[in-house]
């Protein structure tokens, strides 16, 4: 196998399958990366048998072939590589990489030790444009659970409902779900819903920074969700094989308060308050007055702090406690303008709901303090 590309080009694509690979060297072939030539592409994969990726480049070839390569070691040679063109000449086990006057003699590892992988299921495909990915992903994933006993709460659901695709996440403390209207094409599989792990929302939020402009086509079966990109970027994702917990029963049906405040104002004031909050359970309090929005913590070794904002409200005067962190991330996901607070009373879930972003829900369990 012999080829030519520029240094700049092998080393993104390389940066881009690096997160792929598998950290836990669970098993020794899954920290190299496929590199494989034909006509006049050149395709490197890398996998942890959980999420895979896929780029194809263009290069000059003048010999096909393919091996596997230690994906650290040969990334840490490319970023220190000038943006000039690269040769790189498979012979005897081993790989000549050229660039100007710089040669180095790597070993590699025979491809057909690496896994068999798939990045296409077209009978199910539909698509989505790349920033409805981001807005997705950016709306939802702050409430992504980190507690690896629940892996079924561990990523993203996708399902579809009333002919929207739904995305939902939930860790047990808040929720956000967002409802995308414009999407092409029908999928058998989204309607019991799908569960995308942390790791693959990271890499599908890594094409859709690459091709903002785009769209992508996502195809599904029982297990995988496959992404295409260009007919250049592949992923293949596995899905989180659980059922993922009744999300609808967590939304009031309906509720007897509310009140409206600038969203900036009370992310600011918030913030301040946090810093003297208990560290374990970063607890505010806000009470909701007519008209008058007072939010306060009390920490026993730090003193206290309170600050006084105007609210359009005039029911039924309530203390409602909350980790100031969870509210935090909540708020900063919605654009700046007018958020709505719901709830029924002090221990009921509280829904956040912004003016400009209509197909959004928020949810925040109340904290006793």
């Amino acid at each position: 196998m012999k080829l030519t590309i520029q240094s700049q080009i092998l080393r993104d694509a390389i940066n881009k399958v690096l997160s792929v690979v598998d950290k836990k060297n669970s098993r020794a072939i899954l920290t190299n990366c496929l590199l494989k030539s034909h006509g006049k592409k050149l395709e490197i994969i890398a996998t942890d048998l959980e999420v895979s990726a896929k780029i194809i480049l263009n290069a000059q070839i003048e010999s096909e072939g393919s091996f596997c390569i230690n994906s650290k070691n040969i990334a840490d040679i490319l970023r220190e590589l000038p943006n000039e063109d690269l040769v790189l000449h498979v012979d005897n086990n081993l790989l000549n990489l050229t660039c100007k006057s710089i040669n180095y003699s790597l070993l590699i590892i025979n491809p057909d030790e690496f896994p068999t992988l798939s990045f296409q299921n077209q009978s199910s495909e539909f698509r989505l444009k790349t920033k409805q990915i981001a807005h997705i992903i950016n709306k939802t994933s702050h409430a992504i659970s980190t507690d690896e006993t629940r892996l079924y709460l561990n990523g993203i659901y996708l399902q579809m409902s009333d002919s929207k695709l739904r995305a939902v996440a939930i860790d047990g403390h808040r929720l956000a779900l967002l409802d995308t209207h414009e999407f092409i094409g029908e999928n058998k599989f989204l309607g019991d819903g799908v569960i995308i792990p942390k790791k693959g929302i990271s890499e599908l939020k890594k094409i859709a920074e690459t091709f903002p402009e785009d769209e992508i086509s996502i195809s599904l079966d029982d297990s995988f969700m496959f992404v295409n990109a260009r007919n250049e970027y592949y992923l293949s994702i596995r899905l989180i094989a659980r059922e993922y917990p009744k999300y609808q029963t967590v939304i009031p049906s309906k509720t007897s308060n509310r009140f409206y405040i600038d969203r900036n104002a009370i992310l600011n004031a918030v913030k301040r308050i946090k810093i003297l909050s208990n560290e374990k359970t970063n607890g505010v309090k806000l009470n909701i007055q007519k008209n008058e929005l007072i939010i306060s913590t009390n920490h026993p070794s730090l003193g206290q702090a309170t600050e006084v904002l105007p609210i359009s409200y005039d029911g039924k005067a309530t203390e409602i406690g909350f980790n100031a962190k969870y509210l935090i991330e909540s708020l900063t996901v919605l654009n700046e303008t007018d958020v709505t607070f719901e709830f029924n009373n002090e221990l009921s879930p509280v829904v956040i709901k912004a003016d400009d972003l209509p197909e959004f829900l928020g949810i925040i369990m109340p904290l006793k303090l």
